[in-house]
């Protein structure tokens, strides 16, 4: 039934300006509009709503992530605009961050947004 409808995503935020500046300006996501209840953005088609929520607390879980073709090269732009990956004691990771599959076809890496929210980048 769904299948053939385009997705929304939505993304909680405690300071919708700041939001705003991280994925239009850092992640170079294409801004559409801000009004009370959402600041959107066009992410490669699919509908990126931040939405304003007062005292949001992050989820310990990755909530949206891409799938990107060269993740060295996505990273290091991530690094080039001041973001950190992050690190888990409960996996290997490379010195860039990247923890890679252990059959070695899939790669993430893990960064957080100015709320905590987890998102991530994958290659495979």
């Amino acid at each position: 039934m769904l299948g053939a409808c385009n997705l929304i995503t939505f993304v909680l935020t405690s300071d919708a300006d700041r939001s705003k500046t991280f994925y239009g300006g850092t992640l170079g996501l294409k801004f559409v509009s801000q009004d009370d209840f959402a600041t959107v953005f066009d992410a490669n088609g699919i509908m990126l709503r931040l939405t304003p929520i007062p005292g949001h607390t992050a989820a310990p879980h990755t909530v949206l992530g891409w799938n990107v073709p060269d993740i060295a090269a996505s990273v290091a732009e991530l690094q080039k605009e001041g973001v950190n990956l992050e690190r888990y004691p409960f996996i290997e990771q490379d010195e860039r961050g990247v923890w890679t599959s252990p059959d070695g076809l899939v790669k993430v890496a893990w960064f957080k947004d100015p709320d905590g929210n987890v998102l991530s980048l994958t290659q495979c």
